[in-house]
């Protein structure tokens, strides 16, 4: 049986999942500060008017777990562990705010004054950040990383 050419290069395998880190670790972050500079209490009245508990203290807790998991994210340092609070945010962003528009998060209403106008957005994103965050949880850590040095660090010396 003939072997089958390699489509592409086995050397670079090791660095596809590099753009996926970096889109999402920005993402989380640009949301965070986006949030942080229009203040944390600006954001707690949106979350009280969809009717979260706790609106001042879940502000809060959102800011820093897309700032805190965005800059994580994005040096590749403990992943995983930022991984389980952003999917949670996720889910509740999901739920508590998407989901009654629909999958798309590409509305387009009309044009105004040669502008596009779009209506409120679906899940879609956050189901793509969900699937990135997964797959950065359970592959391997990516090169230019905290998490590789740190396994690396740990291997070396059993």
């Amino acid at each position: 049986m003939k072997k089958m050419k390699e489509p592409r290069p086995a050397g670079l395998a090791p660095y596809a999942m590099l753009p996926i880190r970096f889109i999402a670790g920005y993402g989380f972050l640009a949301h965070g500060l986006a949030k942080w500079s229009k203040g944390p209490a600006a954001f707690a009245s949106v979350l009280h008017a969809i009717g979260v508990p706790a609106p001042h203290l879940m502000a809060w807790l959102t800011i820093a777990i897309e700032i805190v998991g965005g800059i994580a994210i994005l040096l590749g340092a403990f992943v995983a562990m930022v991984s389980i609070p952003a999917v949670v945010l996720l889910v509740v962003a999901i739920f508590s705010v998407h989901l009654p528009y629909g999958f798309s998060s590409i509305k387009l209403m009309g044009f105004v004054n040669g502008r596009a106008q779009f209506g409120p957005p679906g899940y879609e994103c956050d189901l793509l950040y969900i699937a990135c965050l997964l797959a950065l949880a359970l592959g391997a850590p990516t090169p230019w990383s905290v998490d590789r040095y740190r396994l690396r660090d740990v291997s070396a010396s059993e």
